[in-house]
């Protein structure tokens, strides 16, 4: 008879841990199935705070979670303030056991910390409180299995989290695949080389695409016309603004061939589609070689470098940049001269602006004196151009996309 009660004791302590081998093992089941069934994160954060709730002892618990920075995911028992640094601390991120705590470490009601590791990296901190009459070395433990289960949870959404970033480099890839097909489209596939004129164009994105655009258009009468532009900003919304304006450009000189009329639009045209938020820097020239003469407008361009006999002028009449205004506020056209042997030499700022590791800039000035040094051809300025900007800059990088086009009047 005195070893009865002993018996039902222990029968009854064996049926209460068959019971909560059996609620986490149902546990266990409801986060894994929600895991394969490819559930967004926000429902597996749900079911694992419900089934926690449900199926467990524990009164007092909250879920630490680093995404850009901690936030609590789930909490259930006790309010959590929602400064996450209240709880986060440098001491605890360099922790990797499981932690029994008291304020005032951390604020009240919670007894243990458990770390989430993955890959020696802390993603998550799972609070506990309110777990009466269990021994922490207890392999029998619920602290145990709410270790298991949120590595569990936690190591499946960042799995997650991977693979949607991987989609999304890769739909990036595609896009700037794209884009650069596009932009390549822009530039004409070839330029005239003959005994008249000569035209060479030189292109350095600065990444995959660009903001920055090149042109040459044949004309009625010995005439072509020749451009060079640059989008404030860079990458796609750069280059996709960029093609809006080639076919912008291309269709109005189809209709005319009055540069005034042709900033005018270019500058609409800019406006509404960028809404002010872009703007476009511009320089258009109409050669006529029959007369041999150069008009041209500049809007807020760099101002492009005429050499004619050794000297050196600044074509920077015209306007102000394209799309910063409804309507430009200003215009001016300028015609100059041209003889056998001056050249026309423009540039995007991205060639002025390169800095060596030093910080130093290009400069204009260093630009206009390799401008004046004797070149045999345009092939040879541009080769050389760009192998004394790679000197210069060293080791840095270069900021911005680099684009120049001379034009040789034979």
């Amino acid at each position: 008879m005195t070893r009865k009660p002993q018996l039902n004791g222990k029968t009854d302590n064996l049926a209460d841990k068959l019971n909560l081998k059996q609620l986490e093992l149902n546990a266990l089941l409801e986060v894994t199935e929600a895991i394969n069934a490819n559930l967004p994160e926000n429902a597996l954060y749900r079911i694992y705070h419900f089934t926690l709730l449900s199926n467990l002892t524990i009164s007092r618990l909250a879920l630490f979670v680093l995404d850009e920075q901690w936030e609590c995911k789930v909490h259930y028992g006790v309010p959590v303030s929602p400064d996450s640094q209240a709880y986060i601390s440098e001491t605890l991120l360099n922790s990797s056991a499981i932690t029994p705590v008291s304020p005032p470490d951390i604020p009240e009601g919670f007894d243990v910390i458990i770390p989430i590791l993955h890959k020696s990296k802390n993603l998550a901190f799972v609070f506990l409180g309110g777990i009466p009459g269990q021994d922490p070395e207890d392999e029998d433990n619920p602290v145990s299995f709410v270790q298991t289960l949120t590595s569990i949870l936690i190591v499946a959404i960042e799995n997650k989290k991977l693979a949607r970033k991987q989609l999304q480099q890769e739909a990036l890839k595609k896009e700037l695949e794209i884009a650069s097909k596009v932009q390549n489209n822009l530039f004409p596939s070839s330029l005239p080389s003959n005994e008249r004129i000569e035209l060479k164009a030189s292109y350095l994105p600065h990444l995959q695409v660009g903001g920055d655009y090149y042109d040459y258009i044949e004309l009625p009468d010995d005439r072509f016309l020749f451009c060079i532009a640059d989008v404030s900003g860079k990458g796609i919304p750069a280059a996709l603004l960029m093609s809006s304006f080639q076919s912008g450009l291309r269709t109005l000189v189809r209709r005319t061939d009055d540069l005034e009329d042709i900033v005018r639009e270019l500058n609409h045209l800019v406006k509404t589609n960028s809404h002010g938020d872009r703007f476009i820097t511009f320089f258009c020239a109409i050669a006529n070689l029959r007369d041999n003469t150069l008009v041209y407008i500049n809007a807020g361009h760099n101002p492009p470098y005429f050499i004619q006999d050794r000297e050196v002028t600044e074509l920077n009449k015209g306007t102000t940049v394209l799309g910063a205004f409804d309507r430009l506020p200003f215009m001016e056209k300028e015609t100059i001269g041209f003889s056998p042997g001056s050249f026309l030499f423009a540039y995007t700022d991205g060639l002025s602006e390169a800095v060596n590791e030093a910080g130093e800039e290009f400069g204009t000035q260093r630009l206009t004196g390799f401008l004046l040094k004797d070149k045999p051809d345009m092939q040879c300025l541009h080769h050389e151009l760009m192998n004394e900007l790679k000197a210069f800059k060293g080791k840095s990088q270069f900021p911005d996309d680099i684009t120049f086009l001379s034009c040789t009047f034979h």
